[in-house]
């Protein structure tokens, strides 16, 4: 059994109220990526973590803001901090801002997850370099919830070079789209924050998003899956 354990974890367990809060969910209905933008939900998301090393590190913030019918919807947003057990260093604080008080005094990584997944809904994520944030999310998932968490995510990473191929070479980075666009950013490297950031980014890039007829979700992620196709051939 010790074995076992090391092996695969032990599972999470959680209440009875956090269960019937994770059935809830699980008993939405999915969100429809062919709606255009303009009558549609999308959750744009950031993480901050104790490091860069998705193996390794711990998620210790999600800063989330939603985009309603095209629009940024500040009043809808979230910004919560998962409680630590052992306070990140020093050196990483000085990068999100994140104190020892607020990372030990935060929000139960169950009840916190719930509350994502609650704000969330089934509506459709964007970040900026998906890869790391979704595999941050999903590992406290698992470790936390015994879940996988199986969500549509489109990457403006891939979406802006491949809207703007031109620009794509010096413009690699959140600050670097950022900057072209005159976008300004009110505490870098606050998950919020940088949330905010990227649906500004997202409104940014509407009109040739228009041009190329990509007014949906699933015009986003043809817009990544083209890009992708460029960089990473077979």
């Amino acid at each position: 059994m010790r074995m076992l354990t090391w092996l695969f974890g032990k599972k999470p367990k959680l209440t009875d109220q956090q269960n019937e809060r994770l059935a809830r969910w699980r008993a939405l209905p999915a969100a429809d990526i062919q709606q255009p933008m303009d009558a549609s939900r999308y959750v744009v998301v950031d993480v901050e973590t104790s490091g860069l090393n998705v193996n390794k590190d711990r998620l210790i913030a999600i800063g989330a803001i939603a985009i309603c019918n095209g629009k940024i919807a500040l009043a809808d947003s979230l910004e919560i901090v998962l409680q630590q057990n052992r306070v990140s260093d020093k050196q990483n604080i000085l990068i999100h801002g994140i104190g020892g008080t607020a990372q030990a005094e935060g929000v139960p990584p169950v009840d916190a997850l719930l509350t994502f997944l609650e704000y969330v809904g089934s509506d459709p994520l964007i970040a900026f370099h998906v890869a790391f944030d979704q595999t941050m999310i999903g590992r406290a998932m698992r470790e936390y919830l015994d879940f996988k968490l199986k969500h549509v995510w489109a990457d403006l990473a891939y979406v802006a070079p491949a809207l703007y191929p031109e620009l794509a070479r010096r413009n690699r980075s959140l600050d670097n789209w950022m900057e072209y666009f005159g976008i300004t950013n009110y505490a870098r490297h606050s998950a919020l924050a940088d949330a905010v950031a990227t649906a500004e980014l997202l409104l940014a890039l509407g009109p040739k998003l228009q041009t190329r007829q990509a007014t949906c979700f699933q015009g986003l992620r043809d817009m990544e899956r083209e890009r992708r196709r460029l960089t990473h051939p077979i």
